[in-house]
């Protein structure tokens, strides 16, 4: 049994640090090329189809407390052992390609201090990790907060520093007949569809049930708070991008964080460039720990090999699966580009999410709960929609 460490602040340390890393300090150029002036619509957009999403999956951690999160989700649902190890599999190809795809955002932030080769710079940051990772859940989460405390900071600052440039609210409602009219929803579901990525992680926290104080309330909590908290950060920060790069066209907009507070003297290029690498260093902590937790819930249930469930008498975690996981995310990061890694997680996310609140739905049929945190019975049925909808907008693209 894995001990029950975590209260909500940790959780919400951690739901905020896997939400809130590098995604955000590599998509928000993209984001706002997809999108222009609507970024910010696009980053609420998704961040409203991942918050009816975590309501999903704060009332499924709350029925079933258990770290296979999805799979056993999927299993208690529609009673099949072969649709809860694919949707297993799924979550684990999401969380191995979510992982390299930040891996591989950490090689420009690293070469603004050092020339090192791109390999050597994504083998170091990963197998680092991964030695944290195996130390146990709570230093490694308490690890991971503080630096959540570091890269949320980043993105404050960043804001502080860009928001000279956004237009006063009267200019802003001069200019919006303008906006409106070149408003294009393809555009905006694009970039939607982009800054999901930036989003992925909050599913996570259902993974450390097992682990937490009280999951039935703690969980709920926290998955709302983080996804509220991120939500609001990505906003602020789409708005200074956007104002920046109206401002200076010619800026990097695959590093935009790094010119956003260019008009202000005390801004620091090369201190958002390490804050960044932090985030970026943090998400990989994060996700190697939901990716072992994972991997010890399926193979606890039977669904993998037995020895995966074994755990460490020392650091009272699954090291063994870890290690697996560390390496198998090294694999992989070595083996495709960061767009296609995006790319493909945003895909396989959104149709896991989607199975999984259809789910839900099923539940809250055939088992209806007398007490204990539930969502409203159309909830579900509409997060199945939306993160169909969000995932077919590619296809327009």
């Amino acid at each position: 049994m894995l001990r029950r460490v975590l209260g909500v602040p940790l959780l919400v340390g951690y739901g905020v640090g896997v939400i809130v890393g590098a995604g955000i300090y590599v998509l928000v150029g993209p984001v706002v090329s997809a999108a222009g002036a609507f970024a910010p619509v696009s980053f609420l957009l998704a961040g409203m189809v991942a918050a009816m999403t975590a309501m999903c999956y704060a009332e499924l951690a709350a029925r079933f407390p258990e770290a296979a999160g999805a799979a056993a989700y999927v299993k208690e649902a529609f009673g099949s052992d072969l649709l809860s190890r694919v949707i297993g599999v799924a979550v684990a190809a999401v969380t191995l390609t979510s992982t390299a795809a930040v891996a591989r955002g950490s090689v420009g932030y690293v070469q603004y201090f050092f020339d090192l080769a791109p390999a050597s710079i994504m083998a170091a940051i990963i197998l680092s990790a991964t030695t944290v990772a195996c130390i146990g859940v709570r230093d490694s989460v308490l690890i991971a907060t503080a630096m959540t405390v570091v890269e949320v900071a980043g993105l404050v600052l960043v804001v502080v520093a860009g928001w000279a440039r956004v237009p006063p609210v009267a200019d802003a409602l001069a200019m919006a007949p303008q906006a409106l009219s070149d408003f294009k929803p393809v555009a905006v579901a694009t970039g939607a569809f982009l800054s999901f990525f930036a989003y992925i992680g909050f599913e996570n926290l259902a993974n450390m049930a097992e682990e937490a104080h009280e999951s039935e309330k703690s969980l709920p909590q926290a998955l709302l708070l983080s996804v509220g908290v991120s939500t609001v950060l990505y906003i602020l920060v789409a708005i200074v991008a956007v104002a920046s790069l109206s401002a200076d066209p010619s800026a990097d907009r695959l590093t935009p964080l790094l010119h956003v507070g260019a008009g202000a003297g005390w801004h620091s290029p090369p201190l958002i460039a390490a804050i960044a690498l932090i985030a970026v260093s943090n998400g990989i902590l994060i996700e190697i720990l939901m990716l072992s937790r994972l991997l010890y819930g399926m193979a606890h249930r039977g669904w993998l090999p037995g020895w995966l469930a074994k755990v460490n008498p020392a650091t009272v975690g699954p090291v063994r699966a870890t290690i697996v996981s560390g390496v198998a995310v090294l694999a992989l990061t070595l083996s495709f580009d960061t767009t296609f890694l995006a790319g493909l997680t945003s895909t396989m996310t959104l149709l896991v999410f989607a199975i999984v609140t259809g789910g839900l739905w099923r539940l809250q049929r055939l088992h209806p709960r007398a007490r204990g945190f539930t969502v409203p019975h159309l909830l579900p049925p509409l997060a199945a929609a939306m993160c169909l909808g969000l995932a077919t907008v590619q296809l327009l693209r």
